[in-house]
């Protein structure tokens, strides 16, 4: 059962509409997993700073068994989440 966890520093206002339905089926792709055994969590206007900015960015934290184990699976699987999330929340590729 895969949870997964967003924070943003981005007002709720600022993101887009169905975003949990739609991280979850990215997420149920992405994994393998149905859609019906992942958990989302979005949390919008968190204070954040990353590499010392707080301009927009976003954070995901991904727990699932037996999916996100080695270096090799990490890397797939954060590359396509990556893509996703600067994709659906407009934010650049350093951030």
């Amino acid at each position: 059962m895969p949870f997964l966890e967003l924070e943003t520093n981005l007002p709720a206002g600022r993101l887009p509409p169905g975003l949990p339905q739609e991280l979850c089926a990215a997420a149920a792709d992405i994994l393998g997993k149905p859609a019906e055994r992942v958990n989302v969590t979005v949390r919008s206007g968190v204070p954040m700073v990353v590499s010392g900015s707080a301009e927009p960015c976003a954070q995901l934290l991904v727990s699932s068994i037996g999916v996100v184990g080695s270096a090799e699976q990490n890397q797939r699987h954060s590359a396509r989440f990556f893509d996703f999330l600067t994709a659906q929340l407009g934010l650049g590729t350093e951030r």
